[in-house]
């Protein structure tokens, strides 16, 4: 694919091998063409690697965190159950939310989490809404543990941010959906992989092995749940689509 930005005639050309486009600049198509390369090369140098949440790093596009901010204070789940600890931020920004919901706590569940990530957590004043379990987030004694420290009655959202391969997210959508409140969502993060696969520091493998493939096959196989990305709060723009790393990876279970 050519992308050719002509500021002088305000225009965006798409050239591919199959055909010669183009667009008005200042058009939603040209925003969404060049927000999907800005992405892709935002991954590549590593621009989610620039952003912390009080202190801690916290690996997500800043439009994912508004995102899932929405759906947070929208649905007000009582509990987060989270794969995937890695500095702790995302568990101090949850847990924010929750402190200003005034209710609410987190799970963050990871296969090894570093002393220092850890002290970070269990040392903040927030401290007292965020659990950790060290441990194979797929594994059934990791799930059966989980299980036992969510209460009767107790609303559940779950984010899958762990190991990101096809068949990892696939045993973690099987083992977490059971637990999913209905009106509520499993999230699989980071199916930009997809896109990512000839990206310096890409795989070519990702493209069939990523976290939105793992959610495409347990929706085809689970009808209780309906694939979609939540729907924007406010919106006074032209626009219709997330910037995200998190594409096709929203699944909430019907009601």
């Amino acid at each position: 694919m050519t992308l050719t930005i002509d500021t002088s005639r305000g225009t965006l050309g798409l050239a591919d091998e199959r055909s010669v486009r183009e667009l008005p600049l200042y058009s939603r198509e040209a925003f969404e063409a060049i927000s999907d390369q800005w992405v892709r090369v935002g991954w590549a140098l590593g621009q989610y690697f620039t952003f912390t949440w009080m202190g801690l790093p916290i690996l997500q596009l800043p439009e994912d965190l508004v995102r899932v901010q929405e759906v947070i204070t929208t649905i007000k789940p009582d509990v987060i159950v989270e794969t995937g600890v890695f500095s702790g931020g995302s568990m101090l920004f949850h847990a924010t939310l929750f402190e200003a919901l005034g209710r609410g706590r987190i799970i963050g569940i990871d296969k090894h989490i570093p002393a220092e990530t850890r002290d970070g957590i269990t040392n903040h004043r927030l401290a007292s809404r965020i659990s950790l379990i060290e441990a194979d987030s797929a594994a059934e004694s990791t799930v059966t543990q989980v299980r036992s420290m969510i209460g009767a009655g107790e609303t559940i959202m779950v984010l899958l941010d762990s190991d990101h391969s096809k068949a990892h997210v696939a045993k973690e959508l099987e083992a977490y959906a059971p637990l999913v409140t209905p009106g509520f969502c499993i999230v699989a993060a980071d199916g930009i992989m997809r896109d990512l696969a000839d990206v310096p520091g890409g795989d070519p493998s990702w493209t069939g092995d990523n976290p939105s493939a793992a959610a495409a096959e347990f929706a085809a196989r689970h009808p209780e749940f309906e694939m979609r990305d939540p729907e924007w709060q406010f919106n006074r723009s032209k626009l219709r689509r997330s910037i995200t790393y998190w594409p096709d990876g929203w699944l909430w279970r019907k009601a």
